[in-house]
């Protein structure tokens, strides 16, 4: 469904890891070094990177921040541990290296291209740390299509924080309700709601919508739907 040309946004921001690279790409490599592990050390270590995450960035109004590849280096000793698996120190190196270059999903590049080609502001609003997030959007071959790569480094909080949100504002020159915030954590997509950005949620795995009472201005299932929302 199209949006009214009033409410048509100006730009649109995407969630990084989750959304736009897949961060289970990374079960592959983990089966081949952990075998018969490689699908729960990746659920693990992705669920106790943004535990932390949160963490920091509560505790002491964000005094224990640490860069987002230190909490995921961080999760993945973490994960191996409970799952009691021997992470030594060049099996640590390869999964760490995979994690700079996530696979991105398949219908990410038309998407932006589309997006790009209507002369819409594109960026990302991320946790990623720039490192990352520079090695991710190189691999993907997505720099020639993003206005703004926006980290969270700068503020030294973490999503969900109102903070890392307003950095969205404050690159593209534009109030969140003229921005359409795209993710495919339920969490992220809530936040940024509460916060005042149209919001898309991607449901890529058929998952119930947060609990809390407020839903995502709008729902679909891949990134192709946010095309669906512009004259395009």
């Amino acid at each position: 469904m199209k949006l009214s040309t009033q409410e048509t946004p100006r730009a649109v921001l995407f969630d990084a890891y989750g959304t736009l690279f897949d961060v289970y790409s990374v079960v592959a490599l983990a089966e081949q070094l952990f075998p018969g592990q490689g699908q729960a050390l990746s659920v693990l270590w992705r669920d106790k990177q943004i535990e932390y995450s949160r963490l920091v960035t509560s505790s002491n109004d964000g005094a224990h921040y640490q860069p987002f590849w230190d909490l995921t280096r961080a999760g993945l000793r973490y994960a191996c541990l409970r799952l009691k698996l021997d992470l030594t120190p060049p099996y640590e190196a390869q999964l760490m290296d995979q994690y700079r270059h996530l696979s991105a999903f398949a219908e990410n590049h038309h998407v932006l291209q589309t997006l790009k080609g209507q002369g819409i502001q594109l960026g990302v609003l991320s946790n990623g740390d720039p490192a990352m997030l520079q090695s991710a959007v190189k691999s993907a071959g997505f720099e020639h299509l993003l206005n703004h790569v926006i980290s969270v480094d700068t503020i030294r909080k973490y999503k969900t924080h109102p903070s890392a949100y307003a950095l969205g504002e404050q690159a593209t020159g534009m109030p969140a309700r003229d921005i359409l915030f795209v993710s495919s954590n339920g969490w992220d997509a809530l936040a940024a709601t509460w916060y005042g950005y149209q919001t898309l949620w991607v449901n890529r795995y058929g998952l119930p919508f947060e609990t809390l009472g407020v839903q995502p201005t709008h729902t679909g299932s891949t990134l192709q739907d946010v095309l669906a929302l512009f004259q395009v």
